[in-house]
């Protein structure tokens, strides 16, 4: 059965797809209005093709992928070889998580303190064992948001500049952690 639309519906219905119609017909005049002419715009693509001096530009070095890899399976290795449940994050020079590996049987909160451990690391280019200790004279560090001052945490360099940083967490203490976090740096070598 057919059911048939009362005249205030019909009416309805088309003013919407009237006004849709009419929203998208001004949005293209509007667009086109705005678009420059062939020389304006063969201008401005050129403008917008500046090369940037060498003096205007950095470069860095980054920890591949596999190389991330091999540093936190080294890490768990070593865990594993003395019965501790750890996970191991690995950050590139921004802070950024190239990787997390929770080994088996590891706790909740290890996931995010591993992560804490190596960004912390990696943002000081020291251990995070040495950076407790700048605690005492600069408590405030403690609440920079992403940081985490408990051993476990080393950075990875390359010359002497910081590209990534390797957190452990889940040993019974962070003496623990760092030991497999620096096996895990050892890996790259």
């Amino acid at each position: 059965m057919k059911k048939t639309l009362s005249r205030r519906a019909r009416i309805a219905i088309g003013s919407a797809v009237l006004a849709a119609v009419a929203a998208g017909t001004f949005g293209t005049v509007a667009a086109n209005a705005s678009a420059p002419d062939a020389a304006q715009g063969s201008a401005v693509a050129a403008a917008s093709a500046v090369e940037a001096g060498r003096r205007d530009t950095t470069t860095s070095t980054h920890l591949t992928v596999d190389a991330a890899t091999e540093a936190a399976r080294a890490a768990l290795k070593a865990a594993k070889k003395e019965g501790q449940r750890i996970t191991v994050a690995v950050v590139d020079r921004n802070g950024n998580t190239i990787l997390i590996m929770r080994g088996d049987g590891a706790g909740p909160q290890s996931y995010e303190s591993a992560e804490k451990k190596a960004f912390t690391a990696v943002s000081w280019n020291a251990p995070t064992s040495e950076l407790e200790g700048r605690l005492e004279n600069a408590p405030n560090l403690k609440d920079i948001p992403g940081t985490l001052f408990l051993g476990g945490g080393v950075p990875v360099t390359s010359g002497k500049a910081p590209i990534a940083g390797i957190g452990v967490a889940g040993a019974p203490s962070g003496a623990l952690d760092e030991k497999y976090a620096q096996a895990g740096a050892a890996a790259l070598n």
